[in-house]
């Protein structure tokens, strides 16, 4: 797919993809939605909620060459890599917390570097540009510690196919709407992420229409509405409850 870049009113740049009219973050803010939605009600919530007793106890032993880099790292699973703006923004919260993140991304239809190095996400966070070339530079199908808080895995992989072999303490459910990716917005996508969801996992979506938030429930979380960013009444939030709760 062929992208236009576009600036948002928050001074972020997206992009828009022609074939399916539609941009990869709204017209409001790119960076700005992207913090609230998966940052703040996302990955933030977790942390400020505390760590529950399964967070410590190591994933699964198939997952994977290098990946058990330690029992404490926060495990984050993404729908749609991308422009690696979600990715770029947890990087940035691992290094301020000096907390490990092992970060896996899915994305079937992946930007060429060059084509994502355009954007001007570093600039507007004032963030080291060095770090986002790296996400979009390393290899996909294994482990890059990016850096020693930050190990990312990118998978070109339809989530639809997609056998999960981790434990995920964070979710953050980015594809395209569900008008023009149906297949994704589905009750049983919702519980193949609900069974590799930790007790006391959160799950983020921009997406706030009913139908979602159905299958959300079907599948097991708790489901909350939440205020959105500039130019979204609603966002979504699942839990799932620890044992006991």
């Amino acid at each position: 797919m062929q992208a236009e870049i576009r600036l948002t009113e928050d001074g972020s740049h997206t992009l828009y993809v022609p074939e399916i009219g539609e941009c990869y973050h709204s017209a409001h803010g790119a960076v700005q939605e992207s913090i609230h939605i998966f940052i703040d009600a996302g990955l933030r919530m977790f942390l400020a909620a505390g760590k529950p007793d399964r967070f410590c106890a190591p994933a699964c032993a198939e997952a994977g060459s290098g990946t058990l880099k330690g029992k404490n790292m926060i495990k984050v699973l993404e729908i749609g890599f991308g422009t690696g703006l979600n990715a770029f923004l947890t990087l940035s919260e691992a290094e301020k917390r000096k907390t490990g993140i092992y970060y896996t991304s899915l994305e079937l239809y992946p930007l060429a570097a060059d084509e994502a190095l355009r954007l001007n996400y570093p600039e507007m966070l004032r963030a080291d540009r060095r770090l986002f070339e790296k996400i979009h530079v390393s290899p996909w199908e294994e482990d890059a510690d990016i850096t020693p808080y930050f190990t990312l895995r990118k998978m070109k992989v339809d989530f639809t196919a997609y056998e999960p072999r981790e434990m995920f303490d964070v979710v953050y459910f980015d594809a395209f709407s569900p008008e023009k990716q149906p297949e994704l917005w589905t009750e049983g996508g919702f519980e193949k992420i609900y069974a590799c969801s930790g007790g006391g996992a959160v799950l983020t979506t921009y997406c706030a229409k009913g139908a979602v938030r159905r299958a959300l429930q079907s599948a097991g979380f708790v489901v909350e509405r939440l205020p959105g960013p500039p130019g979204k009444r609603e966002i979504l939030r699942g839990r799932k409850l620890i044992c006991g709760e």
